[in-house]
């Protein structure tokens, strides 16, 4: 049996969560990418609604399994140490909650009750490969929220909850415990933790470059030579445009 390294929430500095809150999920893609690393954003997952803001934080995990009826009925949620009820009162403040619900939107992975715990808890946020009932609520909280798509039917119709904090799939991609979530109006993606601080250093560097080449081109510069700077003079005047703005 393998078993699963977890990273503590609290070890993400906040020099590090302040670095991932000012850079995008496709710029994260690029410095994950340079490092082997190809398949880390979660697929056909997207914000219920777009916040204008980055959520990052480390996973606490939930997984989901093909519910069996004799075992998933509605009483179940009486018990207080039902994983899902569980989870949402589990997960650290800081942390973001990752529900692997098998890529299945038909039945709610939760609503807008546990998903307002969470927000009042101080969670950083809540990702799922399935759905959210109540999703126009959930859009309205401050909590950034993502999933594939509305879904009605409560979860007990087609998944059981299972386990906490253990290595699951989200969205086709692996999560461990304590890997950083980050997501922004268009995406999430994992970094895996042992990595995190040099990635945020890497990210804020090319976006700052990004940034000096959005700036050109839209001031009518070529990008032939530009992005990538294979010509010399790119890199001197992006020094010229760091000094310049204090970046």
């Amino acid at each position: 049996m393998i078993e699963t390294k977890e990273k503590p929430a609290g070890t993400l500095s906040d020099a590090t969560r302040d670095k991932l809150a000012g850079v995008s999920v496709a710029t994260l893609c690029t410095a994950l990418f340079k490092r082997g690393l190809r398949n880390q954003t979660i697929q056909d997952v997207r914000p219920v609604r777009p916040k204008g803001r980055n959520m990052v934080g480390p996973a606490f995990t939930l997984r989901y399994i093909p519910a069996r009826e004799d075992l998933n009925r509605l009483d179940v949620f009486r018990n207080p140490d039902h994983p899902q009820r569980a989870a949402v009162e589990r997960c650290p403040p800081g942390a973001v909650l990752v529900m692997d619900s098998r890529k299945d939107p038909r039945a709610a992975s939760a609503g807008g009750i546990l998903v307002s715990r969470l927000m009042v808890r101080g969670v950083a946020g809540v990702v799922t490969d399935g759905g959210f009932r109540d999703s126009p609520e959930i859009g309205g909280l401050d909590i950034p929220a993502y999933h594939n798509r509305p879904s009605s039917p409560t979860n007990l119709t087609l998944h059981q909850a299972l386990d906490i904090n253990v290595a699951i799939g989200c969205g086709d991609v692996a999560v461990w415990p304590g890997d950083v979530l980050v997501g922004d109006d268009e995406a999430v993606i994992v970094v895996p933790a042992e990595i995190v601080d040099e990635v945020a250093d890497e990210a804020v560097e090319m976006t700052a470059f990004e940034d000096f080449v959005t700036e050109e081109v839209r001031g009518g510069r070529s990008i032939v030579g530009l992005y990538p700077a294979t010509n010399p003079k790119t890199l001197e005047d992006f020094a010229v445009w760091r000094r310049k703005h204090g970046r």
